[in-house]
């Protein structure tokens, strides 16, 4: 008698998974101080992945200036990528939620405390970083958090 149990899970390589739950992972980046004038890693991307959602929370009040921020792909080979296009984050409140649509030509969207809109389209990042990127040198803080699935044997995230 053979036993079929221990064989229904087994896909071999290269087979699609119909049916399979997404292998959606997390990662949180702690508050930091904003960048100042210019574009720095938030996380690095190993191999490559689909982002679900990626979203930035203000945890010290931003100052009363005029910043263009914007959430930026800066591959390891090639020219940077803007994931979404800029908004201006001036005075923004501790607990606004700042993220992106999915379409790099909307506008990054900031939602006053309580509640965010998901992003509606994945983007497919390849290895390298995922920037925030700064038009001034504004006072504040964020802390970041990405939601992606690997698209590939060992692609991860982490924390740049």
């Amino acid at each position: 008698m053979v036993s079929i149990g221990a064989n229904l899970n087994k896909i071999p390589a290269g087979e699609e998974k119909v049916g399979q739950v997404s292998d959606v992972k997390r990662v949180h980046r702690p508050a930091e101080t904003l960048p100042q004038t210019t574009q720095s890693a938030i996380f690095n991307v190993h191999g490559r992945i689909r982002v679900k959602s990626i979203k930035g929370v203000v945890t010290t009040v931003i100052q009363t200036q005029a910043n263009d921020t914007k959430f930026v792909s800066d591959p390891s080979v090639g020219a940077d990528v803007d994931l979404c296009a800029v908004l201006d984050i001036t005075a923004q409140a501790v607990g606004t939620v700042n993220n992106i649509t999915g379409t790099p030509a909307d506008a990054m969207v900031a939602t006053a405390s309580g509640a965010a809109v998901d992003q509606a389209v994945d983007q497919v990042v390849e290895d390298g970083a995922i920037d925030v990127s700064c038009a001034a040198s504004n006072t504040g803080e964020m802390e970041y958090f990405i939601e992606y699935e690997p698209m590939e044997d060992g692609a991860y995230v982490n924390v740049a």
